[in-house]
């Protein structure tokens, strides 16, 4: 049986232009607030236009020892150069976790499909 999985692609941020960047900070305070950002193109520009361009970012926790990921949030990008208007694929939100895990990221490229990236959080 094939999965979504098998299409997601990674690689280095900083050497490929459509893999998600999470920013955030190393440790955080249980439940305070923190803003997330999530781009793209961080070290090398991706195109966007409409002939190439990022549509979507999917943001997920998954909190050590907690069974499944919960979905943080879900960012679409929708103006790729229709009457000169361009979205630059970034996403920012206020989070409160109350334990470390694992943020990932997945944002979908129309031309190069599914990209992931994934980064730990320390929850103190």
């Amino acid at each position: 049986m094939k999965t979504l999985g098998d299409f997601l692609q990674t690689g280095d941020w900083k050497g490929e232009k459509h893999v998600p960047v999470i920013h955030i900070p190393e440790k955080i305070k249980a439940g305070e607030g923190f803003d997330m950002k999530i781009s793209i193109g961080d070290e090398i520009k991706h195109p966007n236009t409409l002939e190439h361009h990022i549509s979507w970012f999917k943001v997920f926790f998954h909190g050590e020892g907690s069974k499944f990921p919960v979905e943080i949030g879900n960012f679409t990008f929708t103006s790729h150069g229709e009457g000169n208007v361009l979205n630059e694929p970034v996403a920012l939100t206020n989070v409160k976790l109350n334990k470390s895990g694992t943020i990932y990221a997945i944002s979908y490229c129309n031309i190069h499909g599914l990209w992931e990236n994934s980064i730990d959080i320390v929850v103190e």
